[in-house]
């Protein structure tokens, strides 16, 4: 008798194996670890809130005052580098500079970010401006990534107070003045400008109908899946000015991210 097997049985091989890989191609025969990709949601905040009309200048800090990253809130922290480098050379910003930021603030335009980002020069021109506007726990993106520059809470509140504060007079050790009165009523003007589809965040801890002035950040990290989402701003309660910063990490979506940093800008500013 052979030992070759029948054409029959040679085809039921060769059907169950292809069976076998369409299977595997489709996911059914995926190991259990495969599940365990999916990211688990962790989220974190932490917010800083200063009352400008109140008699202190610290701000009151709710949360573990960590580091995030910063996603497009460094926006602001961009333009105010550019306009204190204009300010030093005593001029005006250009016509194109005003066409990268007004976008960048007002649609959170992230090509204009980049012309911007480059003509600071990047992490270190922004980091020579956050020490002249009193920042000292911010540090730059890496090459490019703006958006990965790192930030904590409170230093947020410190940037804001250098756009909003008008007795601010924060300077460098040179004696260069921070940024002057047109340069912070330029900032505040396009933060209040801010497109409605994204005057979501800080704004919830302010009175319905009331003027905002805000900028907010979200990013999914490659790594992980998970979102940061931020958001940073003055908003108006019983007559009060506050500037309130929200930064958080580890949401599972965008919209869970939003509600997080609604839900603790309420509560840090109740």
């Amino acid at each position: 008798m052979s030992s070759r097997p029948s054409p029959t049985a040679a085809r039921t091989r060769t059907g169950v194996l292809l069976a076998s890989v369409a299977a595997l191609a489709a996911g059914a025969l995926l190991p259990a670890s495969a599940a365990a990709a999916t990211p688990v949601a962790d989220p974190h905040a932490t917010a800083a809130v200063l009352d400008l009309d109140g008699a202190g200048r610290t701000p009151a800090v709710h949360g573990a005052d960590g580091a995030y990253d910063t996603a497009s809130i460094v926006k602001v922290d961009i333009l105010a580098a550019l306009l204190l480098q204009a300010q030093d050379a005593g001029r005006q910003l250009t016509d194109e500079e005003r066409g990268h930021a007004e976008p960048m603030i007002k649609h959170s335009d992230n090509k204009a970010a980049n012309a911007l980002w480059r003509q600071i020069g990047q992490a270190s021109g922004l980091e020579a401006a956050n020490k002249r506007l009193g920042l000292t726990s911010t540090a730059g993106g890496p090459g490019l990534m703006w958006g990965l520059t790192r930030t904590t809470a409170s230093d947020q509140v410190r940037l804001l107070r250098a756009v909003f504060d008008d007795a601010a007079t924060t300077s460098s050790p040179s004696g260069a003045t921070a940024l002057n009165a047109q340069s912070r009523a330029y900032v505040r003007t396009l933060m209040g400008q801010v497109v409605p589809e994204q005057t979501w965040g800080v704004s919830a801890a302010g009175v319905a109908g009331a003027p905002n002035a805000l900028k907010n950040g979200w990013l999914q990290r490659t790594t992980s899946g998970l979102w940061d989402i931020n958001s940073v701003g003055q908003v108006t309660v019983k007559g009060h000015r506050y500037l309130v910063a929200v930064l958080s990490n580890g949401s599972a979506s965008m919209s869970d991210g939003v509600a997080l940093v609604e839900r603790t800008a309420r509560q840090a500013v109740a």
